[in-house]
Protein backbone atom coordinates (compact mmCIF):
# COMPACT_ATOMS: atom_id res chain seq x y z
CA UNK A 1 0.00 0.00 0.00
CA UNK A 2 1.41 3.37 -0.95
CA UNK A 3 2.17 5.77 1.89
CA UNK A 4 0.55 8.51 -0.22
CA UNK A 5 -2.75 6.71 -0.72
CA UNK A 6 -5.74 8.93 0.21
CA UNK A 7 -7.17 8.20 3.65
CA UNK A 8 -10.27 6.07 3.99
CA UNK A 9 -13.51 7.69 4.99
CA UNK A 10 -14.52 7.79 8.63
CA UNK A 11 -12.25 8.15 11.62
CA UNK A 12 -9.15 9.22 9.70
CA UNK A 13 -11.08 11.94 7.91
CA UNK A 14 -12.32 13.23 11.25
CA UNK A 15 -8.71 13.22 12.49
CA UNK A 16 -7.71 15.41 9.54
CA UNK A 17 -10.45 17.85 10.49
CA UNK A 18 -9.02 17.97 13.99
CA UNK A 19 -5.57 18.65 12.59
CA UNK A 20 -6.90 21.54 10.48
CA UNK A 21 -8.73 23.05 13.46
CA UNK A 22 -5.72 22.65 15.76
CA UNK A 23 -3.61 24.45 13.16
CA UNK A 24 -5.97 27.42 13.05
CA UNK A 25 -5.00 30.29 15.34
CA UNK A 26 -8.55 31.61 15.12
CA UNK A 27 -9.94 28.29 16.38
CA UNK A 28 -7.37 28.27 19.19
CA UNK A 29 -8.60 31.66 20.40
CA UNK A 30 -12.22 30.50 20.25
CA UNK A 31 -11.36 27.29 22.12
CA UNK A 32 -9.85 29.32 24.97
CA UNK A 33 -13.39 30.54 25.79
CA UNK A 34 -14.92 27.04 25.98
CA UNK A 35 -14.04 25.19 29.24
CA UNK A 36 -13.88 21.70 27.72
CA UNK A 37 -11.83 22.79 24.72
CA UNK A 38 -9.67 25.03 26.92
CA UNK A 39 -8.64 22.05 29.06
CA UNK A 40 -7.77 20.00 25.97
CA UNK A 41 -5.86 22.90 24.44
CA UNK A 42 -3.82 23.58 27.54
CA UNK A 43 -2.97 19.92 27.99
CA UNK A 44 -1.80 19.74 24.38
CA UNK A 45 0.17 22.94 24.89
CA UNK A 46 1.92 21.54 27.95
CA UNK A 47 2.77 18.31 26.16
CA UNK A 48 4.05 20.22 23.15
CA UNK A 49 6.30 22.36 25.32
CA UNK A 50 7.49 19.20 27.07
CA UNK A 51 8.78 18.05 23.68
CA UNK A 52 10.43 21.42 23.08
CA UNK A 53 12.14 21.35 26.48
CA UNK A 54 12.99 17.64 26.42
CA UNK A 55 16.70 18.08 25.69
CA UNK A 56 17.11 20.45 28.62
CA UNK A 57 15.29 18.01 30.89
CA UNK A 58 17.66 15.22 29.91
CA UNK A 59 20.67 17.48 30.46
CA UNK A 60 19.45 18.31 33.97
CA UNK A 61 19.25 14.58 34.66
CA UNK A 62 22.73 14.07 33.18
CA UNK A 63 24.18 16.74 35.48
CA UNK A 64 22.49 15.18 38.52
CA UNK A 65 23.98 11.82 37.60
CA UNK A 66 27.48 13.09 36.83
CA UNK A 67 27.64 15.08 40.08
CA UNK A 68 26.02 12.21 42.03
CA UNK A 69 23.52 14.62 43.55
CA UNK A 70 20.83 11.95 43.83
CA UNK A 71 23.22 9.77 45.82
CA UNK A 72 24.13 12.64 48.11
CA UNK A 73 20.53 13.49 48.97
CA UNK A 74 19.67 9.79 49.32
CA UNK A 75 21.62 9.96 52.59
CA UNK A 76 19.25 12.65 53.88
CA UNK A 77 18.10 16.23 53.13
CA UNK A 78 20.92 18.57 52.12
CA UNK A 79 21.33 22.33 51.92
CA UNK A 80 22.24 24.06 48.69
CA UNK A 81 25.53 25.17 50.22
CA UNK A 82 26.47 21.64 51.33
CA UNK A 83 25.74 20.16 47.92
CA UNK A 84 27.59 22.98 46.18
CA UNK A 85 30.66 22.33 48.30
CA UNK A 86 30.48 18.58 47.72
CA UNK A 87 30.29 18.94 43.93
CA UNK A 88 32.42 21.98 43.24
CA UNK A 89 29.60 24.15 41.92
CA UNK A 90 28.89 27.73 42.89
CA UNK A 91 25.83 27.87 45.21
CA UNK A 92 23.74 29.77 42.68
CA UNK A 93 24.47 27.13 40.01
CA UNK A 94 23.64 24.33 42.42
CA UNK A 95 20.38 26.11 43.22
CA UNK A 96 19.63 26.18 39.48
CA UNK A 97 20.29 22.45 39.16
CA UNK A 98 18.32 21.51 42.27
CA UNK A 99 15.31 23.57 41.21
CA UNK A 100 15.38 21.80 37.86
CA UNK A 101 15.66 18.40 39.54
CA UNK A 102 12.72 19.22 41.78
CA UNK A 103 10.67 20.43 38.80
CA UNK A 104 11.31 17.05 37.16
CA UNK A 105 10.19 15.38 40.41
CA UNK A 106 13.55 13.70 40.93
CA UNK A 107 14.06 15.82 44.05
CA UNK A 108 11.76 17.52 46.53
CA UNK A 109 12.27 21.00 47.95
CA UNK A 110 11.43 21.25 51.63
CA UNK A 111 9.97 24.25 53.37
CA UNK A 112 13.30 24.95 55.05
CA UNK A 113 14.97 25.25 51.61
CA UNK A 114 16.79 21.90 51.80
CA UNK A 115 16.47 19.31 49.05
CA UNK A 116 15.63 15.65 49.51
CA UNK A 117 15.26 12.62 47.25
CA UNK A 118 11.82 12.24 45.65
CA UNK A 119 10.09 8.94 44.87
CA UNK A 120 11.01 9.25 41.18
CA UNK A 121 14.63 9.90 42.07
CA UNK A 122 14.71 6.87 44.35
CA UNK A 123 13.19 4.75 41.60
CA UNK A 124 15.82 6.04 39.16
CA UNK A 125 18.63 4.88 41.44
CA UNK A 126 17.02 1.48 41.86
CA UNK A 127 16.72 0.66 38.14
CA UNK A 128 19.70 -1.52 37.09
CA UNK A 129 21.88 0.11 34.45
CA UNK A 130 19.94 3.37 34.20
CA UNK A 131 22.73 5.50 35.65
CA UNK A 132 25.28 3.89 33.34
CA UNK A 133 23.00 4.56 30.37
CA UNK A 134 22.58 8.23 31.24
CA UNK A 135 26.28 8.50 32.00
CA UNK A 136 27.29 7.91 28.39
CA UNK A 137 24.49 9.96 26.83
CA UNK A 138 26.82 12.85 26.09
CA UNK A 139 28.06 10.73 23.17
CA UNK A 140 24.55 10.42 21.72
CA UNK A 141 23.77 14.09 22.37
CA UNK A 142 26.90 15.13 20.47
CA UNK A 143 25.83 12.96 17.56
CA UNK A 144 22.42 14.66 17.49
CA UNK A 145 23.75 18.22 17.85
CA UNK A 146 22.85 18.75 14.19
CA UNK A 147 19.95 16.35 13.67
CA UNK A 148 19.39 17.31 10.03
CA UNK A 149 23.02 16.60 9.13
CA UNK A 150 22.72 13.36 11.13
CA UNK A 151 19.64 12.28 9.17
CA UNK A 152 21.37 13.14 5.90
CA UNK A 153 24.30 10.92 6.96
CA UNK A 154 26.66 13.89 6.75
CA UNK A 155 28.19 13.28 10.22
CA UNK A 156 30.51 10.69 11.74
CA UNK A 157 28.66 9.56 14.90
CA UNK A 158 30.71 8.99 18.02
CA UNK A 159 28.49 6.07 18.98
CA UNK A 160 29.75 4.18 15.96
CA UNK A 161 33.19 4.32 17.58
CA UNK A 162 31.89 3.60 21.07
CA UNK A 163 30.46 0.24 19.99
CA UNK A 164 33.10 -1.28 17.67
CA UNK A 165 32.12 -4.82 18.70
CA UNK A 166 29.24 -4.74 16.23
CA UNK A 167 31.66 -4.86 13.32
CA UNK A 168 32.72 -8.40 14.22
CA UNK A 169 35.52 -10.16 16.02
CA UNK A 170 38.21 -7.80 14.73
CA UNK A 171 36.36 -4.81 16.13
CA UNK A 172 36.40 -5.75 19.80
CA UNK A 173 40.11 -5.43 20.48
CA UNK A 174 40.37 -2.26 22.55
CA UNK A 175 40.27 -3.42 26.21
CA UNK A 176 39.01 -0.05 27.48
CA UNK A 177 36.12 0.10 24.99
CA UNK A 178 35.32 -3.55 25.60
CA UNK A 179 35.23 -2.93 29.36
CA UNK A 180 32.84 0.02 28.90
CA UNK A 181 30.58 -2.04 26.67
CA UNK A 182 30.56 -5.03 29.00
CA UNK A 183 29.90 -2.90 32.08
CA UNK A 184 27.00 -1.04 30.50
CA UNK A 185 25.48 -4.23 29.10
CA UNK A 186 25.88 -6.07 32.41
CA UNK A 187 24.32 -3.30 34.47
CA UNK A 188 21.35 -2.83 32.15
CA UNK A 189 20.77 -6.47 31.23
CA UNK A 190 19.14 -7.26 34.57
CA UNK A 191 16.03 -5.25 33.73
CA UNK A 192 15.83 -6.81 30.27
CA UNK A 193 16.16 -10.28 31.78
CA UNK A 194 13.34 -9.59 34.23
CA UNK A 195 10.94 -8.51 31.50
CA UNK A 196 11.96 -11.21 29.02
CA UNK A 197 11.46 -13.99 31.56
CA UNK A 198 8.05 -12.61 32.46
CA UNK A 199 7.04 -12.65 28.81
CA UNK A 200 8.45 -16.01 27.70
CA UNK A 201 8.05 -19.35 29.48
CA UNK A 202 11.18 -21.50 29.06
CA UNK A 203 9.78 -24.50 30.90
CA UNK A 204 10.76 -27.67 29.07
CA UNK A 205 13.99 -26.25 27.66
CA UNK A 206 16.87 -28.60 28.47
CA UNK A 207 19.80 -26.47 27.33
CA UNK A 208 19.68 -22.76 26.41
CA UNK A 209 22.41 -20.98 24.45
CA UNK A 210 22.52 -17.20 24.74
CA UNK A 211 24.13 -15.81 21.59
CA UNK A 212 25.72 -12.42 22.15
CA UNK A 213 25.47 -13.22 25.86
CA UNK A 214 28.22 -10.84 27.00
CA UNK A 215 29.39 -11.62 30.50
CA UNK A 216 26.38 -13.82 31.29
CA UNK A 217 23.89 -11.44 32.90
CA UNK A 218 20.88 -12.94 31.09
CA UNK A 219 22.02 -16.52 31.64
CA UNK A 220 22.52 -15.83 35.34
CA UNK A 221 18.87 -14.74 35.57
CA UNK A 222 17.75 -17.79 33.58
CA UNK A 223 19.81 -20.09 35.79
CA UNK A 224 18.13 -18.75 38.91
CA UNK A 225 14.65 -19.08 37.40
CA UNK A 226 15.22 -22.58 35.96
CA UNK A 227 17.53 -24.51 38.31
CA UNK A 228 17.62 -27.68 36.15
CA UNK A 229 18.48 -25.97 32.87
CA UNK A 230 21.95 -26.28 31.33
CA UNK A 231 23.41 -23.08 29.92
CA UNK A 232 25.66 -22.11 27.02
CA UNK A 233 27.07 -18.67 26.20
CA UNK A 234 28.43 -17.54 22.84
CA UNK A 235 30.07 -14.16 22.23
CA UNK A 236 33.27 -12.58 20.96
CA UNK A 237 36.22 -14.02 22.90
CA UNK A 238 37.32 -10.68 24.36
CA UNK A 239 33.79 -10.14 25.71
CA UNK A 240 32.98 -13.69 26.81
CA UNK A 241 36.18 -14.19 28.78
CA UNK A 242 34.62 -12.50 31.82
CA UNK A 243 31.53 -14.75 31.77
CA UNK A 244 32.86 -17.80 33.68
CA UNK A 245 33.59 -15.77 36.79
CA UNK A 246 30.19 -14.08 36.73
CA UNK A 247 28.28 -17.30 36.18
CA UNK A 248 30.27 -19.10 38.86
CA UNK A 249 29.61 -16.30 41.33
CA UNK A 250 25.91 -16.64 40.46
CA UNK A 251 26.03 -20.21 41.76
CA UNK A 252 25.94 -21.86 38.34
CA UNK A 253 29.25 -23.73 38.45
CA UNK A 254 28.99 -27.01 36.58
CA UNK A 255 25.89 -25.90 34.66
CA UNK A 256 27.41 -23.74 31.92
CA UNK A 257 29.88 -23.69 29.05
CA UNK A 258 31.31 -20.57 27.39
CA UNK A 259 32.17 -20.45 23.68
CA UNK A 260 34.14 -17.65 22.06
CA UNK A 261 33.60 -16.77 18.43
CA UNK A 262 31.87 -14.51 15.91
CA UNK A 263 28.66 -15.63 14.26
CA UNK A 264 29.79 -13.70 11.19
CA UNK A 265 32.75 -16.04 10.75
CA UNK A 266 31.90 -19.17 12.74
CA UNK A 267 28.97 -21.59 12.95
CA UNK A 268 27.23 -21.60 16.32
CA UNK A 269 27.98 -24.49 18.71
CA UNK A 270 25.54 -27.40 18.64
CA UNK A 271 23.72 -28.96 21.57
CA UNK A 272 21.14 -26.36 22.63
CA UNK A 273 17.43 -26.96 22.16
CA UNK A 274 16.71 -23.23 22.56
CA UNK A 275 18.69 -20.14 21.58
CA UNK A 276 18.16 -16.63 22.96
CA UNK A 277 19.04 -13.39 21.19
CA UNK A 278 18.73 -10.69 23.83
CA UNK A 279 19.29 -7.15 22.54
CA UNK A 280 21.23 -8.51 19.58
CA UNK A 281 19.19 -7.98 16.41
CA UNK A 282 18.87 -4.19 16.71
CA UNK A 283 22.66 -3.93 16.68
CA UNK A 284 22.82 -5.20 13.12
CA UNK A 285 21.66 -4.64 9.54
CA UNK A 286 19.01 -6.81 7.94
CA UNK A 287 21.61 -8.78 5.98
CA UNK A 288 23.61 -9.50 9.12
CA UNK A 289 20.45 -10.47 11.01
CA UNK A 290 19.53 -12.89 8.22
CA UNK A 291 22.98 -14.48 8.52
CA UNK A 292 22.61 -14.75 12.29
CA UNK A 293 19.14 -16.30 12.09
CA UNK A 294 20.41 -18.76 9.50
CA UNK A 295 23.22 -19.75 11.89
CA UNK A 296 20.66 -20.11 14.69
CA UNK A 297 18.44 -22.35 12.54
CA UNK A 298 21.45 -24.52 11.63
CA UNK A 299 22.43 -24.90 15.29
CA UNK A 300 18.95 -25.88 16.51
CA UNK A 301 17.42 -29.35 16.32
CA UNK A 302 13.98 -29.89 14.82
CA UNK A 303 11.48 -28.36 17.23
CA UNK A 304 14.14 -26.13 18.76
CA UNK A 305 13.08 -22.63 19.82
CA UNK A 306 14.57 -19.20 19.25
CA UNK A 307 13.75 -16.31 21.58
CA UNK A 308 14.30 -12.71 20.50
CA UNK A 309 14.03 -10.10 23.26
CA UNK A 310 14.79 -6.41 22.83
CA UNK A 311 13.17 -3.00 22.55
CA UNK A 312 10.99 -2.99 19.45
CA UNK A 313 9.41 -0.32 17.29
CA UNK A 314 5.68 0.21 17.57
CA UNK A 315 5.47 -0.32 13.80
CA UNK A 316 2.05 0.78 12.59
CA UNK A 317 1.45 2.33 16.02
CA UNK A 318 4.67 4.30 16.72
CA UNK A 319 5.91 4.04 20.29
CA UNK A 320 7.13 7.18 22.07
CA UNK A 321 10.27 5.65 23.56
CA UNK A 322 11.38 3.04 21.06
CA UNK A 323 10.59 5.05 17.92
CA UNK A 324 12.48 8.07 19.22
CA UNK A 325 15.21 7.25 21.70
CA UNK A 326 16.03 3.66 20.71
CA UNK A 327 15.55 4.27 16.99
CA UNK A 328 17.89 7.26 16.89
CA UNK A 329 20.39 5.53 19.18
CA UNK A 330 20.73 2.52 16.90
CA UNK A 331 20.88 4.82 13.87
CA UNK A 332 23.83 6.60 15.48
CA UNK A 333 25.57 3.24 15.86
CA UNK A 334 25.30 3.02 12.05
CA UNK A 335 25.03 -0.77 12.00
CA UNK A 336 21.51 -1.65 13.06
CA UNK A 337 18.01 -0.37 13.61
CA UNK A 338 15.01 -0.85 15.85
CA UNK A 339 12.49 -3.20 14.24
CA UNK A 340 8.86 -3.89 14.98
CA UNK A 341 7.78 -7.33 16.16
CA UNK A 342 6.14 -7.83 12.76
CA UNK A 343 9.44 -7.11 10.97
CA UNK A 344 11.29 -9.56 13.21
CA UNK A 345 8.61 -12.17 12.56
CA UNK A 346 9.07 -11.65 8.82
CA UNK A 347 12.84 -12.11 9.13
CA UNK A 348 12.31 -15.32 11.10
CA UNK A 349 9.85 -16.63 8.53
CA UNK A 350 12.31 -15.85 5.76
CA UNK A 351 14.92 -18.04 7.45
CA UNK A 352 12.62 -21.02 7.73
CA UNK A 353 11.16 -20.63 11.23
CA UNK A 354 7.50 -21.24 12.03
CA UNK A 355 5.05 -21.06 14.96
CA UNK A 356 5.97 -17.44 15.50
CA UNK A 357 4.52 -15.78 18.59
CA UNK A 358 4.72 -12.12 19.58
CA UNK A 359 4.75 -10.98 23.20
CA UNK A 360 4.27 -7.21 23.59
CA UNK A 361 6.51 -5.84 26.31
CA UNK A 362 5.30 -4.74 29.72
CA UNK A 363 7.76 -1.89 29.17
CA UNK A 364 8.36 -1.77 25.39
CA UNK A 365 11.40 0.47 25.82
CA UNK A 366 13.01 -2.34 27.84
CA UNK A 367 11.98 -5.43 25.88
CA UNK A 368 9.28 -7.14 23.91
CA UNK A 369 9.72 -10.71 22.71
CA UNK A 370 9.22 -12.85 19.63
CA UNK A 371 9.61 -16.63 19.65
CA UNK A 372 9.73 -19.16 16.82
CA UNK A 373 10.39 -22.83 16.22
CA UNK A 374 12.58 -24.68 13.72
CA UNK A 375 10.19 -27.03 11.91
CA UNK A 376 11.07 -30.69 11.60
CA UNK A 377 11.30 -30.34 7.81
CA UNK A 378 13.53 -27.25 7.89
CA UNK A 379 16.62 -27.63 5.65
Amino acid sequence: MSALRPPARGGLGLSRLGVRLAGSRRFQLIAERVPFLRRIGRREGEELFDIVAGFVHSQVLYALVELRVLHLVAEGPQTVQALAAATGLAPERMQLLLQGGAALKLLTRRRDGQFDLAVRGAAFLAVPGLEAMVGHHHVLYCDLADPVAFLKSETEPELARFWPYVFGAAGATDPEVTAKYSRLMTESQGLVAEDALRLVDLMGVRRLMDVGGGTGAFLAAVGRAYPLMELMLFDLPVVAEAAPQRLTEAGLAGRFTVHGGSFRDDPLPLGADAISLVRVLFDHSDETVKLLLRRVREALPAGGRVVVAEAMSGGARPDRETDTYMAFYTAAMRTGRVRSAAEIAELLTGQGFSEIKIFPGLRPYVASAVTAVRPSDAP
